[in-house]
């Protein structure tokens, strides 16, 4: 029964992809973070990592979203290590095409014991918040970063092949964002989107199940379930310089992700990965909304 419960997740993320209809998987940054991914508690892992990822995804009002990033990651002794990753973000949609730098993410790790590790770090912005198109703002949907100064806090735990994580990020700073729907008068393009001018952005809760099943001598494959609550809701300043509340902007959001890991050999490997919601939030003003996202990432070990 126990390695059964494991497929049974598999099947249900599969089939998952043809009976949701709901936008999900609204990920601050660290829900792809290493160290609360499936396989972070390895006891041992080599001096120096690099690893090259590209992900594509479906966001809201239509819009595809490209990323991609470069991480570095060292281990400094038995117990300490620390990572470094610079990301971007492509957006295509009817409205307009972006493209930009996003934030570099910085963390310190220290593993208390072969089970138990712990991170904390920052995600530190590489823009403002507030790009314009035609010198008029464009909503955080077109954004390539929230903008925000986040403070990153997490914990990993194995218990029994199930590896769990739980994590913080806490914004420290707000950003620059300067979108209203009145700044487009008379164009219609942009009539559904949340209005963001002076966006106040809550905190986010991770929370994060997987199940790591090898398969063979060179793949593995790892279904997880992913949590993440947002504490509370967002806020933005009206026409009248009102401060407003975004009603239904905090809440859960359930997804459910599949890894499949392939490794070529000692030094390299590759992962692939695929994410999708069970559960959303009724308003997402952020631009973090997807309702699908597909990574892939090539790793070498020296």
């Amino acid at each position: 029964m126990r390695k059964t419960i494991p497929f049974l997740i598999i099947l249900l993320q599969f089939s998952s992809v043809y009976t949701s209809n709901g936008q999900g998987c609204s990920d601050a940054g660290f829900c792809t973070l290493n160290n609360f991914k499936p396989g972070s508690l390895d006891t041992m892992p080599p001096v120096h990592q690099i690893r090259f990822g590209a992900s594509a995804g479906g966001a809201d009002h239509s819009i595809t979203v490209f990323g991609n990033y470069l991480e570095y990651d060292r281990r400094l002794s038995k117990r300490f290590g620390m990572d470094v990753k610079l990301a971007s973000l492509a957006q295509s949609g009817s409205q307009a095409n972006t493209f930009g730098l996003s934030d570099v993410y910085a963390n310190l790790h220290y593993q208390f014991a072969e089970n138990v590790k712990l991170s904390v770090g920052a995600k530190i912005p590489l823009t403002d918040g507030n790009t314009l198109k035609d010198g008029l703002p464009l909503p955080m949907d077109y954004q390539s970063s929230l903008g925000t100064f986040d403070l990153i806090v997490g914990l990993a735990y194995g218990v029994g092949g199930v590896q769990l994580a739980a994590a913080l990020q806490q914004p420290l700073t707000q950003n620059e964002n300067t979108f209203l729907v009145k700044a487009y008068a008379g164009d219609t393009r942009y009539a559904d989107f949340q209005p963001t001018n002076q966006f106040k952005r809550k905190s986010d809760v991770l929370l994060r199940g997987s199940y790591p099943i090898p398969a063979g001598s060179k793949f593995k494959i790892s279904p997880s379930l992913l949590l993440i609550y947002h504490l509370g809701n967002d806020e933005y300043t009206g026409e009248l310089g009102k401060k407003l509340e975004i009603k239904g902007s905090s809440g859960l959001t359930l997804n459910t992700n599949v890894y499949l890991d392939y490794e070529v050999n000692l030094h390299n490997a590759f992962q692939l990965s695929l994410g999708i919601p069970f559960i959303v939030r009724d308003v997402r003003p952020d631009g973090l909304t997807r309702s699908f996202v597909a990574n892939l990432e090539y790793r070498v070990r020296f």
